[in-house]
């Protein structure tokens, strides 16, 4: 019987914020995979780690031939079915069988660390890709989550969103490092967030 590679979304990255599933399969994995902070926050003694890096094809490999002898887990931030490696994964592995384990995405944290609902906002991503220009055309109650980087990171997006024609004093948000003890949020106002240092990895919401 062929090993199964399971794909377990832990959330904004704090332990208490994996569901209890989730948690399970990754405490009793053989082989587990994940960026260096989450195998530090979750691996155990018992566990033989690989640390997902830039050079996917090689963690590909590596998870080939533990696959061959094991199952294997994989944990991805935020939730599995939102710009996670679930993609990549399928596409590399179409014949193994593949177990999805749902997280709570940083964007779901993110409105409602605000006390918002995100049911009605448009969310889209400027980490490492742009949305086009007509998707960020203002509207009066339009409300937004995005994504960011280093390069469009909050202070960056707010400029943006100005030049585009939105008002200056909209409610805006950056949040970082969300569930952890060193959180940060500003929640403040697009002209704010435009003299923002930082937050190159984070969550910005606006509220139109």
């Amino acid at each position: 019987m062929a090993h199964t590679l399971y794909i377990v979304g832990i959330g904004p990255g704090n332990p208490e914020y994996v569901v209890p599933k989730g948690l399970d399969i990754i405490r009793q994995a053989t082989v587990l995979v994940g960026s260096e902070r989450a195998l530090e926050d979750f691996q155990e003694p018992h566990q033989k780690t690989y640390a997902i890096t830039g050079k996917l094809s090689l963690l590909a490999d590596q998870i080939e031939a533990e696959l061959a002898e094991h199952d294997v887990v994989v944990m991805v931030s935020g939730d599995t079915g939102y710009y996670s490696l679930l993609p990549y994964l399928k596409k590399k592995f179409p014949t193994y069988p593949i177990e999805v384990i749902a997280g709570i995405s940083s964007m779901t944290f993110a409105f409602a660390r605000l006390g918002e609902v995100w049911h009605d906002a448009d969310l889209m991503s400027f980490h490492g890709r742009q949305p086009e220009p007509e998707q960020l055309i203002y509207k009066e109650g339009k409300k937004m989550g995005f994504l960011t980087d280093p390069d469009y990171n909050p202070a960056r997006i707010a400029s943006i969103l100005i030049e585009a024609g939105w008002p200056k004093d909209t409610r805006a948000a950056a949040l970082e490092r969300l569930s952890y003890d060193d959180e940060r949020i500003v929640d403040s106002t697009l002209a704010v967030l435009t003299e923002l240092d930082g937050f190159g990895h984070s969550v910005m919401v606006v509220l139109g």
